[in-house]
C-alpha cells in the first residue's frame, strides 16, 4: 500500500486566495461560495510546525463529510452542491488537493465557539478543581480526571483573534453575543449533535471526551454548521478499549506531537523544531486510525 502524500501549501491559478490559516486556506470562488483545502500542515502549541503530517488534510476532510452526511437530519451544514471539477479546472492541482478540499457557501459566522464536553479534562477538568465547575456550570463533587459526566455538558468560548487564546465563558455570555433565541439554538443543537454522534462513535470503538462546534448563518438568518465537525482536530478521541479514568487516555490527535514536544528544549515560539521521522509517522497513523474505526474505510 503506498503512502499519503503531504501538502504543506497551496497556490491554486484563477482563484483569490483569502486566508491561509494553521491548517486550512480558503479561496474565493464567487459571491456564494468558497473553496476550503484542508493542508497536512500541524500546529502545536499555536505555532505552525515546518514539516506536515502525510494524508491528514485528507483523513479530517473525509472524517468531516462522514459527520455531515450523519448530522443532516439535525441541522443544515455549510457543503455546497458546486464540485471541485467546476472550481478547480487545473487537472494537476485537482489532483494535488486529493481528498482535502470542499466547495462550501458563504455565511456569517458566529462569534461563538460551541464546545461540548462528556468527559472532564482538559481545561474543563482544570476550572473544575479550581471552582468544581466548568463555565458557570456546578458539577459533583469527587469527579476524577476522565471521569464521564452524568450527561454531556456545553461550555462554550469566546473565539479570539489568530495568535490569542479562546476565552471560556458560560451562556449567559453567548445570549449577550448572539440573544437568547440563537444562544439557545446553538446549545441544543450542539448537545444533540454530540450526543448522537458520541454515541455512535462508541459503537466503533471511539469515545469522544470532547468537541467544538462552529456555525454560521445564511442571508435568511438559518443556522448551519460550519468549519469542521467531530475530526481529530476538533474533538478528544480516545480508544474505548484503553479507557480507564483517574489517568489521561491516549488520543488519535496531534497530543503524541505536544507530547514529544514538550520534552524538547522549546519555548512554544516560532520557529517549531523539526519532528523525527517516526513522529511523523505515528502521527499520521493515529489519524488514519481514528478514520478507519470511524467509517470502516
Amino acid at each position: 500500500m503506498s503512502q499519503p502524500s503531504a501538502l504543506r501549501d497551496t497556490q491554486l491559478s484563477g482563484l483569490k486566495l483569502l486566508n491561509r490559516g494553521k491548517v486550512r486556506d480558503i479561496y474565493d470562488v464567487d459571491d456564494r461560495h468558497m473553496l476550503i483545502v484542508t493542508t497536512d500542515r500541524l500546529s502545536a502549541f499555536d505555532v505552525i510546525l515546518p514539516q506536515p503530517i502525510p494524508g491528514k488534510g485528507e483523513v479530517l476532510t473525509r472524517v468531516a463529510n462522514f459527520w455531515f452526511g450523519r448530522t443532516a437530519h439535525i441541522i443544515p451544514n455549510h457543503l455546497s452542491a458546486l464540485t471541485l471539477d467546476q472550481v478547480v479546472t487545473d487537472p494537476a492541482e485537482r489532483a494535488a488537493l486529493g481528498d482535502r478540499a470542499l466547495v462550501v457557501k458563504k455565511l456569517k459566522p458566529l462569534p461563538v465557539e460551541a464546545i461540548v464536553r462528556g468527559y472532564i479534562i482538559g481545561s474543563g477538568w482544570k476550572d473544575y478543581q479550581k471552582t468544581g465547575s466548568v463555565c458557570g456550570i456546578a458539577l459533583p463533587a469527587g469527579l476524577r480526571l476522565a471521569d464521564k459526566l452524568p450527561e454531556a455538558i456545553y461550555t462554550p468560548s469566546t473565539k479570539a483573534d489568530v495568535g490569542d487564546h479562546d476565552i471560556n465563558v458560560d451562556f449567559d455570555a453567548t445570549v449577550a453575543l448572539l440573544g437568547h433565541e440563537l444562544a439557545q439554538q446553538v446549545r441544543d443543537v450542539s448537545l444533540r449533535i454530540y450526543t448522537e454522534c458520541a454515541a455512535y462513535a462508541l459503537t466503533r470503538g471511539i469515545i469522544i471526551a470532547d468537541t467544538k462546534f462552529e456555525f454560521g448563518l445564511d442571508e435568511h438568518g438559518v443556522l448551519h454548521l460550519i468549519d469542521e465537525i467531530l475530526t481529530p482536530d476538533s474533538s478528544r478521541f480516545w480508544p474505548a478499549d484503553q479507557y480507564r479514568p483517574g489517568v489521561s487516555p491516549p488520543s488519535f490527535d496531534k497530543q503524541f506531537v505536544r507530547d514529544y514536544l514538550e520534552t524538547l528544549d522549546w519555548d512554544k515560539t516560532p520557529p517549531g523544531p523539526e519532528l523525527p521521522v517516526e513522529i511523523i509517522a505515528k502521527t499520521a497513523e493515529k489519524y488514519a486510525e481514528a478514520e478507519r474505526r470511524l467509517t470502516g474505510a
